[in-house]
């Protein structure tokens, strides 16, 4: 008998090696390695760790030609040992790249922000539509002969627009809003359905949980719009690590999933890639009784509090069960407020406390603790990563609800998706940072072993100063 409650989106059939995604495929699961892509051992290493924990794609970035070409080498061990996993290469900046990686590996992720637009400048540009035109153009005459080689070698792409690095073009036309994020997507669509090119996977990220919903819902409809139904990769970006990373993804991905939307999804934390596997698991096996649990405690609104109740002994399972059931509701506004209860005595009333506070804060509803956005680091990530997130957040956890952080490793998604974040601590050279107040670069290159201290001199500063910056519950993006 089927769920009244849920019904999954159809979506065209994306052939990736032995692991089609889309259609009546199951919803997939995947990661993404953090070791350097020319370290063929390590990566290896870690994708088979990633594989056994259950994760059905490895992607793995790639900077350069030399990675590009090493994925070969990496693919060639995996087959080895009678590992056939699809793979896929993360592409910034250089389009030749793409055409290289096409050749080695099931899949390619590009980046509209950054794969034909110059890089970013977040000054305000002023384009004619004649020169609007002009540029969009140069967008097809680089995809398609991309697009050939796909063809040619089987390969699927996945489009993937971040919030963190919309293209100045984009920006000067839409600004950082849901419809830049959906344009700069179909800009890269409608070539390749142009072009008779289907295997396509989209995505649309954010840090932001009500941004990466909204936008997602927006896309959706604009494909429909225009006669399309292409397979979505779902994701909060930056999402960070322990129960914050985990809840926001759940609130994210959840409030999509419960919808029907999602045809694979990447639970991003800041720890070891293998560890974002059974997160992901979980929230896919819950989406059919969150869907239920949605409808029904819509219905128990009251005076804008969603109360839901439960039975779990184990923590994780209460913080991903209750932000995937409340996340939609939350972003939506048909609540403003969340109370949970649980039987088992397992979980303490604080800990039932502190998830209701995560969960609220996850959706941008209320703010009670220090905010935290931190990318889960990849092949480009310049300094060590989880030791500097845990130093950050021992040291600042104090600041409480009117604070936000982002611990950023690379410039990819750095000073972009931070956009809204008070300050910013940001990989620029190997062992070497950048702090920033706002999207203001305060401090450039300094070495890895100060840049800690440093960005809290400058909170403190800012806090005797009285500067402190304000970080309200809604940015004026957000409310629209």
């Amino acid at each position: 008998m089927s769920n009244p409650y849920y019904q999954r989106r159809r979506t065209t059939v994306v052939h990736i090696g032995d692991t089609p995604l889309g259609g009546d495929n199951p919803i997939r699961v995947q990661s993404m390695t953090t070791t350097p892509t020319d370290d063929t051992t390590a990566c290896v290493a870690q994708a088979k760790r990633i594989i056994e924990a259950g994760g059905e794609y490895v992607r793995l970035t790639t900077q350069g030609i030399r990675e590009a070409e090493n994925l070969r080498n990496i693919r060639t061990s995996l087959r080895a040992e009678g590992i056939t996993t699809p793979l896929v290469a993360d592409v910034h900046f250089n389009p030749r790249v793409a055409d290289v990686a096409a050749q080695i590996v099931e899949k390619v992720r590009i980046n509209p922000g950054n794969y034909v637009d110059t890089a970013r400048t977040f000054k305000k540009i002023e384009y004619t539509d004649s020169e609007y035109a002009a540029e969009v153009e140069k967008i097809r005459a680089r995809l398609v002969p991309f697009l050939n080689i796909c063809k040619e070698h089987g390969t699927a792409i996945r489009i993937g627009v971040n919030h963190g690095s919309l293209s100045d073009r984009i920006m000067s036309r839409y600004g950082d809003t849901p419809e830049g994020m959906v344009e700069s997507c179909m800009e890269f669509l409608r070539v390749c359905v142009e072009e008779g090119f289907t295997d396509v996977v989209l995505s649309i990220k954010a840090s932001n949980t009500v941004v990466m919903v909204r936008t997602v819902r927006l896309l959706v409809r604009q494909m429909e719009a225009e006669g399309m139904a292409f397979p979505l990769h779902l994701g909060v970006t930056e999402a960070g690590e322990g129960e914050d990373g985990r809840i926001r993804s759940a609130v994210g991905i959840g409030a999509l999933l419960g919808e029907g939307l999602g045809d694979t999804i990447r639970v991003s934390l800041s720890e070891e890639p293998e560890r974002e596997i059974p997160v992901a698991r979980k929230l896919v096996s819950y989406v059919e009784e969150s869907a239920r649990q949605r409808a029904l405690a819509k219905n128990a609104i009251k005076d804008g509090t969603l109360t839901l109740h439960y039975d779990e002994s184990v923590l994780e399972d209460l913080q991903l069960k209750a932000a995937m059931d409340a996340g939609a509701l939350l972003i939506d506004g048909l609540a403003r407020d969340l109370v949970l209860t649980n039987d088992n005595p397992l979980i303490t009333p604080e800990q039932i406390k502190n998830t209701q506070d995560a969960i609220l804060q996850a959706a941008r509803v209320r703010f009670t603790r220090t905010e935290y956005i931190s990318c889960p680091g990849c092949g480009r990530t310049l300094y060590d990563l989880q030791t500097t997130i845990s130093r950050i957040k021992a040291a600042t956890a104090h600041l409480g609800g009117g604070v936000k952080i982002a611990i950023m490793g690379c410039i990819v998604n750095g000073p972009g998706e931070m956009a809204d974040a008070d300050y910013g601590y940001v990989g620029a050279a190997r062992g070497k940072v950048s702090l920033y107040r706002g999207k203001e670069c305060v401090e450039k290159n300094i070495p890895e072993a100060e840049a800690v201290e440093k960005l809290l001199k400058l909170i403190e500063e800012d806090k005797k100063a009285s500067e402190l910056p304000k970080y309200s519950e809604l940015s004026t993006k957000e409310k629209k």
